[in-house]
């Protein structure tokens, strides 16, 4: 059982000082900025800026609103609309798949 507990704090240890290197790495601007994809199963608009994104090999989290009326509310807080696509570029808004709008965040957050 001791074993057990000591490799429970050397994994907490471990997390901490990975936290640390994350958080002192984040304030020189060494990681790369959050894309999220708000979206729906059945958006054709969704599904073309996932593929470009995928494409320009940009990392993203998807948010499905149609299942998670939460993020949803959060989508419509952070853009006052409620169709989708919208993209959060580490916090610029591109509402819809405009191409060159996503670019142009993209690029300005150096994620192109």
């Amino acid at each position: 059982m001791e074993k057990n507990k000591s490799y429970a704090l050397v994994s907490a240890q471990g997390l901490k000082k990975q936290r640390n290197r994350l958080s002192e790495a984040n304030k020189h601007g060494d990681i790369m900025a959050k894309v999220i994809v708000y979206s729906t199963s059945t958006c054709p608009y969704c599904v073309m800026a996932k593929d470009w994104l995928k494409q320009k090999k940009v990392d993203f989290v998807e948010i499905n609103v149609g299942i998670d009326q939460e993020k949803a509310r959060e989508m419509v807080q952070k853009s006052g609309q409620t169709g989708v696509p919208v993209i959060d570029v580490d916090g610029e808004i591109v509402k819809g798949f405009v191409r060159p709008e996503l670019e142009k965040a993209l690029k300005k957050k150096k994620l192109i």
